[in-house]
């Protein structure tokens, strides 16, 4: 029994002119159906200037630390057809996931930030989930299998070029792409087809003078209008780097745990958006939202799992969560926080917690310099980790 209603579809294999023009509405009428917010479609020629874009900002350093992103990827993500030969056409998606105005709550307890992306499911499994659904109307339309591959994030393609030239949004000066009535609220992903669908034009808008993200990104990251320099930027600390956090951006991070929506909240598109209320995308307990800072601290294993698998927070990894909420206790911390700080500091069981919580406890220091003092003494007669020793030295030098 076919779930979509009727459908405008020709039968014929390559249609022309109306019938292409019929299914190309049924498949975005579809798509909005099973629950991707936006579709735009465009076709699987090659990106030449993606590849430019990407070997530049190598050999520039901007990505300096995503070792996935080499010149050899960048020659192959240019074009769709080295991942699915028999590709035809490109089918950007985007799911929706500004659910309004939301602030930590005042209930005595510090608490960090997660990006807003990552509050709800994982959107990986989440977008693919829903382009699979399409893809089973679309085969039960036309009658026969239709070759596909479901793309989000991972894969061998620019996303963002993807929409760009399928005119499902435009590039911001904080390099996302903002999508109408949405703002950059959007997660994307791609369904590639082998069959012919009617492509749609690039939109012609841009940001104008408006430079408010570049001017309020805190570590300074977008470093040029659409050119992010991916080690500065706190998303990039907080989950890709695994190691300790350079010191001059710790105090900028402010109390971020798990990614930065600072450009995307002071973007005049952004604050225009729709709210979107994707069930998917709603977090479902306060700590995948605010979580508590205290609590990433001494968080155990499974307490990490029970809170976050599924979602996409577990790529951070528990130390890195950790790491993160010592940071972010360093700076919004108040005196009553340096005894979690000390008791990380004394007993957790990964090194590189231990020296941030160092790094934090000097931080506070101006607050209690008698309890900082106490802190970092104790630990560094019985401190093993040579790193965590330097961290301690560091914070009793400043202090």
């Amino acid at each position: 029994m076919n779930m979509s209603g009727t459908i405008p579809i020709s039968p014929v294999a390559n249609p022309t002119g109306n019938a292409i023009e019929q299914r190309t509405a049924w498949v975005r009428k579809t798509a909005a159906e099973v629950g991707l917010t936006v579709s735009s479609v465009t076709s699987a020629e090659p990106f030449p200037a993606v590849e430019r874009v990407v070997h530049d900002r190598i050999d520039a350093g901007h990505l300096d630390g995503m070792d996935w992103f080499t010149h050899e990827r960048a020659r192959i993500s240019s074009d769709i057809r080295n991942l699915h030969p028999t590709a035809e056409t490109i089918l950007s998606v985007g799911v929706a996931y500004w659910s309004g105005p939301s602030e930590k709550p005042d209930d005595g307890t510090p608490r960090g930030r997660i990006s807003r992306y990552a509050w709800g499911r994982d959107y990986h499994r989440v977008i693919k989930r829903r382009m699979k659904v399409l893809h089973a109307r679309l085969e039960e339309a036309f009658g026969h299998s239709i070759e596909a591959r479901f793309l989000v994030d991972t894969a061998r393609v620019v996303e963002r070029a993807v929409a760009a030239r399928s005119g499902l949004g435009w590039y911001g000066k904080h390099s996302c792409i903002i999508v109408p009535g949405h703002g950059s609220w959007v997660l994307l992903g791609e369904l590639v087809l082998d069959i012919p669908l009617m492509p749609d034009q690039p939109l012609d808008r841009n940001c104008g003078k408006c430079s408010i993200c570049i001017d309020q990104c805190p570590t300074g990251a977008i470093v040029d209008a659409y050119t992010i320099n991916a080690p500065t930027c706190i998303s990039f600390l907080t989950i890709e780097e695994r190691g300790a956090i350079p010191h001059e951006f710790r105090p900028r991070m402010g109390d971020w745990v798990y990614g930065c929506d600072v450009c995307q909240n002071v973007c005049p598109y952004t604050k225009a958006a729709s709210i979107t209320e994707d069930p998917d995308m709603q977090p479902k307990t306060l700590n995948n939202a605010y979580p508590s800072l205290h609590w990433l601290l001494a968080m155990t294993l499974e307490e990490f799992g029970a809170t976050y698998f599924g979602t996409p927070v577990p790529r951070a990894k528990r130390r890195g969560l950790a790491r993160n909420a010592a940071i972010a206790l360093g700076n919004i911390g108040t005196d009553r926080d340096i005894p979690h700080l000390a008791t990380a500091l004394t007993s957790h069981d990964e090194p590189l917690v231990r020296g941030h919580a160092a790094w934090a406890i000097g931080q506070l220091a101006r607050l209690d310099r008698v309890a900082s003092m106490g802190a970092l003494d104790t630990c560094i007669r019985s401190e093993p980790d040579s790193s965590v020793l330097t961290e301690i030295n560091h914070a009793l030098v400043r202090i």
